[in-house]
């Protein structure tokens, strides 16, 4: 009985023992890359690790060479990497220095760049007193309208009051056309400054004035609305957004005007967005403040505020100066103004491959001058317009002036320009006369 207690005893010991000495089994390191984004000169990746001591010093390779090193803190992490080539393919990963731990590699292809070589012809209207166009739509190259107001003489040569605010262009020449609108029965031509066009057969002007392809109807507004829509943008006429100024937002949904209430008092001068969420950005002119919405899930949300500030003030917390035009593509906003700003993956920051675009830059000593006006095909084909005849075109790679040289004594301001495939159209004025620009490569 003594020896089976004993055995009981030693064999309790030696498995006390054996747990007492064992180990869980070690966690190996995890990394993994992903693809975010890609433009012609720029990659945006994802850096998701697990079982990773913190901080680790990290480095990351390109094409088996490391091109940076940088300290982890985060398990997760934003990579981004510039100064690529574009449509070139590299292949990526991420190594921990401190070990042999590496990541997956991915292989990156950057876009290729788009062309610069666009020939280019000028209209200009207008007779008498100050004639100006404000907002263009491009529905195909035979099929291009701009609003605003151009002033004409009579049959008789002696200057005619009454605007003209529209033209079509019908692939062979410009139409000047007034589109009416009632009041109390009779037909009213008020000065038009924004248009959005589905197709041929369902084109948006402003105070809900809608053509359907043989008239031209007027969905009323109803709404308490003062001053002009100052842009219009939709998936659909049965989802239309109009902003205009004193922070005026309203929806269509196919059937009536709804208010959205914005909170604020600036004139907002822009829209841009997608399914999932929509942007408004407007300006202060008396104080240079800038203002940017945004609009989902029936919530609006401020998502940047701008003042005339110093250089090291820029992004704490706001930008510099005035937001009179944006532009989603892909995954970036562009935001112009005074400067051109891109939010990307939350993040702002300056179009650097634009030149003087910083804040301690002068613009009117740069190449360009005020910013109203951003339209994309595509990262790598935007168009921007403003005063002194802006007019530059990115294909991926570079800026490049479009039509005449930038002047800073010209007295060419482009107001709203489009980009559609192989056409830019820009309209605005020159001098006391109304302008149109059109491009094609």
């Amino acid at each position: 009985m003594k020896f089976l207690i004993l055995i009981f005893f030693i064999t309790t010991g030696l498995l006390l023992l054996n747990n007492c000495d064992s180990t869980d089994p070690k966690l190996e390191p995890d990394l993994k890359l992903e693809l975010l984004d890609v433009s012609c000169t720029e990659a945006w990746l994802q850096l998701t690790t697990n079982n990773i001591q913190l901080p680790a010093t990290v480095n990351l390779l390109k094409n088996n060479s490391v091109t940076q090193t940088f300290s982890l803190s985060t398990q997760d992490s934003l990579l981004y990497i510039d100064s690529l080539l574009p449509n070139q393919t590299y292949k990526i990963q991420v190594a921990i220095q401190q070990s042999n731990n590496t990541s997956n590699e991915l292989s990156v292809t950057t876009m290729d760049t788009t062309s610069h070589n666009f020939t280019w012809q000028t209209f200009e209207f207008g007779q008498h007193s100050s004639s100006i166009l404000y907002d263009v739509a491009i529905i195909d190259e035979n099929d291009i309208w701009a609003v605003g107001e151009i002033y004409m003489n009579d049959s008789l040569g002696n200057p005619d009051p009454i605007a003209f605010n529209a033209v079509h262009w019908n692939g062979q020449s410009w139409e000047l056309k007034r589109i009416p609108i009632l009041l109390s029965g009779s037909p009213f031509y008020p000065i038009i400054k924004s248009i959005f066009a589905f197709n041929e057969n369902d084109i948006w002007f402003e105070a809900g004035i809608h053509w359907d392809g043989l008239i031209f109807k007027q969905i009323q507004f109803n709404l308490q609305w003062s001053g002009n829509v100052n842009k219009l943008l939709g998936s659909s006429s049965n989802d239309l957004y109009a902003v205009g100024n004193n922070g005026n937002i309203a929806h269509y949904n196919g059937s009536s005007w709804t208010k959205i209430m914005s909170g604020t008092t600036f004139n907002l001068t822009s829209i841009s967005g997608n399914n999932d969420e929509v942007y408004f950005s407007g300006v202060n002119s008396f104080t240079n403040e800038g203002i940017l919405f945004k609009y989902k899930s029936s919530s609006i949300s401020v998502l940047a505020n701008g003042k005339i500030i110093g250089a090291d003030e820029v992004f704490k917390p706001f930008l510099y100066g005035e937001f009179q035009s944006i532009c989603l593509t892909g995954n970036t906003l562009f935001l112009g103004g005074n400067f051109l700003y891109q939010f990307k993956f939350n993040r702002w920051d300056y179009v650097k491959s634009l030149p003087g675009n910083f804040v301690n830059g002068n613009p009117s000593g740069s190449i360009r001058g005020f910013i109203y006006s951003i339209n994309a095909n595509y990262g790598n084909d935007i168009i921007i317009s403003g005063d002194r005849n802006t007019l530059l075109h990115f294909n991926g790679n570079d800026w490049i002036q479009l039509g005449e040289p930038y002047n800073t004594g010209s007295n060419i301001s482009h107001r709203s320009t489009k980009i559609l495939n192989h056409i830019i159209v820009t309209v605005g004025y020159k001098g006391n006369k109304a302008l149109i620009m059109k491009l094609v490569r």
